[in-house]
């Protein structure tokens, strides 16, 4: 028999494969007026930074690590010989409670492997949620990881009193998902995410007595995608994203790298894909989803530059573009010029229409001007001709680097 420790220290490690753990945009649940504890202000993800800058953790645990899949790329498959734990519902609970307590966490993130069957698993989730929300009062932020094949009335009661839900369409194709998962459907990942969407959005609805519903996951949901255990490029992995973020409305996709597990398969690859690839999908995905580039725009080679960022390797292929007048310019192109954000683009929109923008007042708008001086011009600045491989070295990083970033 474990104790609660034991099994905490499986269960924490066997979630550190899951990365789709974050707790932004979760309802503000004040304690203050001394009906609860926790508070979900100040939002963000395990060991991570808020929005103010404070670090802020979860409870980041599974369930349990025992599972009746046997998903080839799952340390906790059915045929791993991982040592095995389970946490009866109080235990979750008491630990939240606890660490919560002694100011550790914030809130709780729960996945869990399959155990009887997804409605039971699903069942005990839901139970978790509902004992820490009614009974003890928590109001710090929850995110439940769902079982797509659980009851649509789970699933309700699920969003009801978790902030996020999450659920892992896992390969970034669904060939890649039926070799490497069998026991998985693509269709029925997607059907899941569907349901949800539509929970949420009727649950913005007002009633016709004028009424708002009750909240369903109103951090909304997000996925996680693994790359490099299969075949499947950049481009698959970002056109998979692209379609996730318009149909389902998403809030994120999170992208974790292939690490070779204990025990692991024959199918899967001897090494991991380069850590560079994962940063480099999710500087393309904020792309997506910010700066109006398509997936065709950003990997129409079919793998990401590892040399270069995304948006620059863009500019630097289309130097016929540049430069930018950066007084002139629609807001579109200039989200194109490397070393501006958004939050530097609208605020150089803002002050053309006051007078001309100069060079010297880039940096307090934001921008980051050694990036930017080649792909611009502005009263101050003339960008000076380079050749393309000396625009490649000075944006590459230096060799030694690429291990740590």
């Amino acid at each position: 028999m474990k104790s609660l420790t034991e099994k905490l220290a499986i269960l924490s490690d066997a979630a550190k494969y899951d990365a789709s753990c974050a707790s932004s945009g979760g309802a503000k649940r004040d304690s203050r007026d001394g009906k609860g504890v926790g508070s979900s202000g100040g939002s963000g993800i395990c060991h991570a930074y808020a929005p103010d800058g404070r670090c802020i953790s979860l409870l980041k645990i599974l369930m349990t690590n025992f599972c009746i899949y046997d998903c080839a790329y799952c340390v906790n498959r059915v045929s791993s010989k991982v040592e095995r734990a389970r946490f009866s519902v109080e235990e979750v609970v008491r630990l939240t409670i606890e660490f919560y307590r002694r100011n550790y966490i914030e809130g709780l993130f729960l996945s869990s492997g399959i155990i009887r069957s997804s409605d039971d698993t699903m069942a005990d989730m839901v139970r978790i949620a509902k004992t820490l929300r009614e009974r003890e009062g928590f109001r710090g932020y929850i995110h439940l990881k769902t079982i797509p094949d659980a009851s649509p009335e789970l699933i309700e009661e699920a969003g009801k009193y978790a902030d996020r839900l999450s659920i892992n369409i896992e390969m970034p194709t669904e060939a890649g998902l039926s070799q490497l998962a069998p026991e998985k459907s693509a269709k029925g990942i997607r059907r899941a995410m569907g349901e949800v969407r539509l929970r949420r959005e009727a649950s913005r609805e007002v009633t016709h007595t004028g009424k708002r519903r009750a909240a369903f996951a109103p951090a909304g949901q997000s996925t996680q995608v693994i790359v490099g255990a299969d075949a499947a490029d950049d481009r698959d992995v970002l056109t998979q994203s692209a379609n996730l973020y318009a149909n389902y409305g998403l809030s994120r996709v999170y992208y974790s790298a292939f690490s070779p597990i204990p025990d692991a398969s024959r199918m899967l690859p001897l090494k991991k894909p380069p850590l560079m690839r994962e940063h480099r999908l999710y500087q393309a995905d904020w792309l997506l989803r910010f700066y109006g580039f398509d997936v065709s725009e950003i990997a129409s080679q079919g793998m990401l530059d590892l040399e270069v960022d995304p948006k620059t390797a863009w500019a630097l292929a289309h130097r016929e573009q540049f430069p930018v007048d950066v007084n002139r310019a629609a807001r579109e192109m200039l989200l194109r010029v490397p070393g501006f954000g958004v939050k530097t683009v609208d605020r150089i929109v803002a002050a053309r229409r006051r007078g001309a923008v100069r060079f010297e007042h880039l940096v307090a708008m934001g921008a980051v001007t050694k990036h930017a001086k080649p792909f611009i011009t502005l009263p101050g600045w003339t960008a000076r001709g380079l050749d393309d491989d000396a625009l490649r070295a000075r944006y590459a990083p230096a060799p030694e680097q690429l291990s740590l970033f």
